[in-house]
């Protein structure tokens, strides 16, 4: 874990813009997840869209063991070069927990391949989200659920690829349901899409949800038992006659 090098990256702007946001999260929605995870014994270095090339830089991509993504207002202001620099990453093996409305942000979208739209309403209603799948790493240490009193409700249908695995889904007090904790492979990348996190509740404040992100962390992380795979011309392994001559390569 101690070896675990995990960039927070959030676009921090309804920190800047909005006085509710800025007394929850008085050092960014994204120092507050940087903060619960080194108190859990992660290495943490956090990002943002003001940055240039919004803190993603190649050197600081190749350092990353996993990238927590955080965005809301602006989605469109990422620039596409860093898009898809962060996916080749995740495509080698880098991990990758999409936030909240992240949902909708550029690299999810682009590895969902779908609209990653759902139902949503701003309401501060109470939320149950309800493990689903407890022997998963994800859930360690969780009980049947998360209790949060105030939240954002987000509801089905969820345009997403069926989960690898369903870890959470949640019940919100004006009836709607989601799948709040999906797992997904891209490449040799982990992907962990968590739904909790509305800028105006404190919900990163919760030890709860601190534990699962810091679980997430740790199963998204690369690691050295992750089977190795070879690509490209490959030599054969019997006897063959490889003179071909309509080969084109």
């Amino acid at each position: 874990m101690a070896d675990t090098r995990v960039t927070v990256w959030n676009e921090f702007v309804h920190e800047q813009e909005n006085d509710t946001v800025a007394e929850i999260y008085p050092d960014g929605i994204h120092g507050a997840i940087a903060d619960a995870l080194s108190e859990r014994g992660f290495d943490t270095e956090t990002a943002t869209l003001q940055e240039s090339e919004h803190g993603l830089t190649e050197d600081v991509l190749d350092e990353t063991d996993v990238l927590t993504w955080w965005g809301h207002a602006a989605h469109d202001e990422v620039e596409d070069e860093v898009v898809e620099r962060v996916k080749e990453h995740v495509l080698d093996g880098m991990g990758l927990l999409v936030l909240h409305s992240a949902h909708f942000s550029k690299i999810f979208k682009s590895l969902m391949g779908t609209s990653c739209a759902l139902k949503w309403r701003e309401a501060a209603e109470r939320e149950r989200l309800w493990v689903v799948e407890p022997s998963h790493p994800i859930a360690e240490g969780i009980d049947d659920c998360i209790e949060l009193e105030e939240a954002e409700m987000y509801g089905e249908r969820f345009d997403v690829p069926q989960p690898e695995t369903l870890v959470f889904n949640s019940w919100f007090e004006g009836g709607e349901v989601f799948r709040s904790g999906c797992t997904y492979r891209r490449g040799d990348g982990r992907v962990f899409y968590f739904r909790p996190g509305h800028e105006t509740y404190p919900v990163y404040h919760d030890e709860e949800i601190q534990r699962v992100l810091a679980n997430a962390v740790e199963w998204a992380a690369p690691s050295d038992d992750r089977a190795t795979y070879s690509q490209g011309n490959a030599e054969p392994r019997e006897d063959i006659d490889t003179t071909d001559e309509r080969s084109v390569h």
